[in-house]
């Protein structure tokens, strides 16, 4: 990894961010107005998620549950498709308008102001959860020495359709791995794993 390469990421993605922004301004309001009509509920989701050297931020996301999303997780613990982490294909608690979101990868926008916080990158290893990263063993944590990102590389190689082990072998070749040329490749695949929809649910 070049000397330089923390800085000109950075730079590149306060530029990129900030004129996406700007860009996507318009689908902010339309996709905003559509949440809120379905239910009258809150248009973000705020969660806690863990971030590079283990600092917790606050992470943004589109809303796309139930406004009891939360209080209904106990009684699907069961059902989780993934030992490591819920999972679930068909979640009861996802509305609507909320499948579409999470098809096309929209809920995922609010995180650009991620981005220009500072709290993640544009490209990088996906924020995990603080009671998912209190289970990780070395290998996994490995993925906390970077700025995690919106998109990976196991976002555009199979996405949910993976393990939880396949993904931190993803992430851990993109560490090994990263540079502004890879991340631009990553950011240009992104386009159309998200317009096909591979591997969401």
């Amino acid at each position: 990894m070049a000397p330089v390469y923390p800085a000109a990421k950075r730079a590149f993605d306060l530029v990129a961010t900030g004129v996406g922004v700007l860009f996507l301004a318009p689908v902010f309001f339309l996709i905003s107005a559509w949440i809120y009509l379905e239910d009258r509920g809150p248009v973000f989701f705020a969660q806690r998620r863990v971030g590079k050297g283990g600092r917790e931020f606050t992470f943004w996301k589109f809303r796309s549950m139930c406004v009891d999303a939360e209080e209904r997780l106990a009684a699907l613990a069961g059902q989780s498709e993934d030992e490591s982490r819920f999972k679930m294909r068909r979640d009861p608690r996802i509305t609507r308008v909320g499948a579409f979101l999470r098809r096309t990868s929209l809920d995922e926008l609010p995180q650009l102001f991620n981005v220009l916080f500072g709290d993640m990158s544009l490209v990088g290893p996906r924020p995990a959860l603080p009671e998912e990263v209190a289970d990780y063993d070395a290998k996994a944590a490995r993925r906390l020495e970077v700025e995690q990102g919106i998109t990976c590389l196991w976002q555009v190689s199979g996405r949910s359709l993976l393990s939880f082990e396949e993904q931190i072998d993803l992430d851990l070749k993109y560490i090994e791995s990263r540079g502004l040329l890879y991340d631009a490749w990553l950011l240009i695949r992104t386009v159309p794993a998200v317009v096909l929809g591979t591997g969401a649910y």
